[in-house]
């Protein structure tokens, strides 16, 4: 039995070999004999993924502790030992990168499948712009660490020259070898990749817990400067001016310290959004080491242009999505300037509110119309297991608990101290919609990202052929018919893809009409909080009942959630558009 084996494998190995020389076999071949190919070392504990994922569950959990401890103890680690370990990750990181890009991935048989649905065009551009903004940032960083070099630790100061050349080879590694399906150097490749991913996710949370502390203490000034009179006591005034020197270390004696600090204070959000949606696709190619993707129609790659746009006459959608554009542009600048007016300061949260309570019941509205638009089209289901679409549901579920746990807490709140002025009948009645929306957008997307593409099309294809049978006949089609229709699909795409006479079903329309609607809509609501417009800071039922400072961790662990929530939905609204 061991010499049949051995001969088994000799054939197998030697069929592969003449796939590279000779002409190539077909893929009921192929397939058969690739499992043979890369034979998995004995050692190694099965699953094949255990070492890497215990080697980054540990790294993450050893620096989520430091970063935690500095936030919590500033004055516990006294010598920047989060900066330190972070360090020590970017370096492995860029060593690994450094390496993939310039040996491993121009070894023959690498990368021997692709999958297209990882890396699409509309989150790769999205990362290139988070990237260049970063870069940006960056710039400003240096600028300002520099100015405060004699009262920042040197290794604060180190960091931005590590974490720029991180960040670009990151971006330049996704942006070419995001679809790869690595075959060679398994164990190498997954323990680099989720070294990446670790240090994606501990910057993240750093990032998070530097903009927390910020805010906290320009909340605290303000809070104290709202509370005490015109004529407060020199103390007040001592104790304010000892809390601005200790926390900006007398940045405001230089002009171009204040220059750099506001650059960086505007670019913070870009660079963790980077973060997040960086960690992603690095989390898809983890999850693609070795996988084998069968050859199918369906596979191909959708590139995204506007002939979507222009070609499929989407014109309502596009017209009504403007409007809450340029609507939402307005709130945003008059929000901006009237909050830190004391006589506007009302007028600007309800501009804010306002505009909310009236973008977020459309968007339900299409949500839902969205649904029933498909209960009409009866498109089948894309069967198989996809890592990218398994993880686009993940984010957008795991995403959308930031603004559902807020919406929650807040109406816990009301529920206890009660809705107190128009404020905070707003607050509540903005929580509401806030679930009604996420709820229903989510369930619009989620089905409409494992719908078939072409199943609509060939039924019509099917109901036009069968035009000169009776219409017993077509009524009683049997189970096997029907099955066959399915894999005539599946095996001619381009001929189901085809339209009749140029003209596209209405639910095609529609369907594209709601996605431009909501594609730009969520584009509006991702703008707003991400350049620094948090209402809930500084008025909310949340923060009379829980308390300013767990409120203020509650807020800051669910706006950049919800942040990433609505930029990861244009993502997959996106899709939606192109695949309709």
């Amino acid at each position: 039995m061991n010499d049949n084996s051995l001969t088994e494998l000799d054939s197998s190995w030697g069929k592969a070999v003449n796939l590279q020389n000779d002409e190539p076999v077909k893929n009921s071949e192929l397939q058969i004999q690739e499992p043979e190919q890369d034979p998995v070392l004995e050692w190694v504990p099965s699953g094949r993924r255990l070492i890497s994922g215990l080697l980054g569950l540990n790294v993450m959990l050893l620096g989520a502790a430091l970063v935690s401890g500095q936030a919590f103890n500033p004055e516990g680690l006294k010598h920047q030992e989060p900066q330190v370990f972070m360090l020590l990750l970017m370096g492995a990181s860029v060593l690994w990168m450094l390496w993939y890009l310039l040996w491993a991935s121009k070894q023959p048989g690498i990368c021997p499948h692709k999958d297209h649905h990882a890396g699409g065009i509309t989150v790769t551009v999205v990362l290139m712009l988070f990237a260049a903004f970063s870069l940006l940032l960056y710039i400003f960083r240096v600028g300002y660490l520099i100015s405060m070099r004699e009262c920042k630790p040197s290794a604060k100061v180190l960091f931005p020259f590590i974490e720029a050349p991180f960040l670009a080879l990151q971006t330049y590694l996704l942006w070419a070898h995001s679809k790869d399906c690595i075959h060679r150097h398994k164990i190498i490749t997954r323990s680099g990749l989720m070294v990446i991913l670790s240090a994606d996710l501990l910057l993240w949370l750093n990032a998070v817990t530097e903009d927390t502390i910020h805010e906290e203490i320009e909340l605290e000034k303000e809070d104290r400067l709202d509370f005490s009179n015109i004529n407060s006591s020199e103390a007040d005034r001592s104790d304010l001016a000892g809390l601005a020197n200790s926390t900006w270390c007398q940045c405001s004696a230089s002009a171009a310290c204040l220059i750099f600090r506001k650059g960086f204070e505007i670019l913070y959000p870009f660079n963790m959004e980077f973060y997040l949606m960086a960690g992603c696709l690095i989390y898809v190619m983890w999850k693609n080491v070795g996988r084998r993707m069968s050859p199918g129609p369906h596979h191909e790659s959708q590139k995204l242009t506007f002939q979507v746009v222009y070609q499929g006459g989407v014109i309502y959608g596009l017209v009504l999505g403007a409007l809450v554009l340029a609507a939402g542009v307005a709130v945003f600048i008059l929000y901006h300037v009237w909050v830190g007016q004391q006589q506007l300061r009302l007028t600007a949260f309800l501009i804010f509110y306002g505009y909310h309570l009236a973008v977020m019941p459309a968007m339900s509205l299409c949500s839902l119309g969205g649904m029933l638009v498909y209960r009409l089209e009866r498109r089948a289901n894309e069967g198989g297991h996809n890592p990218t679409r398994s993880l686009d549901v993940l984010l957008l579920v795991a995403a959308s608990l930031g603004q559902l746990a807020l919406s929650y807490f807040s109406l816990v709140a009301a529920l206890a101290v009660g809705t107190q002025g128009p404020l905070g009948d707003l607050d509540l009645s903005y929580s509401l919609l806030s679930l009604l929306e996420l709820i229903l957008q989510n369930i619009f997307i989620i089905e409409g990202l494992h719908r078939h593409p072409n199943l609509f099309v060939k039924r019509k294809e099917k109901q036009r052929s069968s035009i000169f049978k009776p219409k017993k006949k077509v009524a009683a089609q049997t189970p096997e018919e029907r099955k066959t229709d399915v894999s005539l699909l599946e095996g001619n795409t381009s001929a189901a893809a085809e339209e009749h006479d140029g003209k596209k079903p209405w639910t095609k329309r529609a369907i594209q009409e709601i996605c431009a609607f909501l594609i730009l809509s969520n584009v509006m609501l991702w703008v707003i909080p991400a350049f620094g417009v948090h209402p809930q800071f500084e008025n909310g039922l949340g923060k009379q009942f829980f308390g300013f400072s767990v409120w203020f961790v509650l807020v800051n662990l669910g706006q950049p959630l919800s942040v990433f929530y609505r930029m990861h939905s244009v993502g997959a609204l996106m899709e939606l558009l192109i695949s309709a």
